[in-house]
């Protein structure tokens, strides 16, 4: 068996609408110490964060203190992104129901990246991040087993 068809993908339990992977890759649900997802094994390493744009949005205006809260904790994870169920042309089409200028959620993005080193991957879809969130945690799941069978 591959090392990579041995992976169990961690969901948060407080995730309210979780992925499925379309039951092709195993999944539990657990209390996760930061991010939504997450990887077996590496809990305090690596985490996804997926939100969908209105609630990136809130979380970079009216949420703000808890989310940079959470974005602290994700600091020193060796992976940690937000992924995002949309497009940045969905940010300047406004395709969210807050009134914050397109500008600023970009803006806002951007910020947190440069200031806690964590990206944003903007998906284009619920379906594409998932797809995404996948591949993420597949790879690092992959390549760490590659350095532990090199030892």
């Amino acid at each position: 068996m591959k090392q990579a068809d041995s992976m169990t993908i961690i969901i948060d339990t407080r995730e309210q609408r979780p992925w499925t992977f379309g039951g092709a890759l195993r999944i539990e649900h657990a209390t996760l110490p930061a991010g939504d997802y997450s990887i077996a094994g590496f809990e305090s390493v690596v985490a996804i964060e997926r939100k969908s744009l209105d609630d990136f949005v809130q979380s970079v205006t009216w949420e703000r203190g808890r989310f940079l809260r959470e974005c602290e904790r994700l600091r020193s994870y060796e992976l940690k992104t937000i992924l995002v169920e949309a497009g940045v042309p969905d940010v300047w089409a406004h395709h969210y129901r807050s009134k914050t200028m397109p500008q600023a959620v970009i803006a806002s993005a951007l910020a947190i990246e440069q200031d806690y080193g964590i990206s944003t991957t903007w998906a284009g879809s619920r379906e594409s991040a998932e797809k995404i969130a996948a591949l993420i945690l597949s790879r690092f799941h992959r390549k760490r087993a590659e350095v532990r069978d090199a030892r």
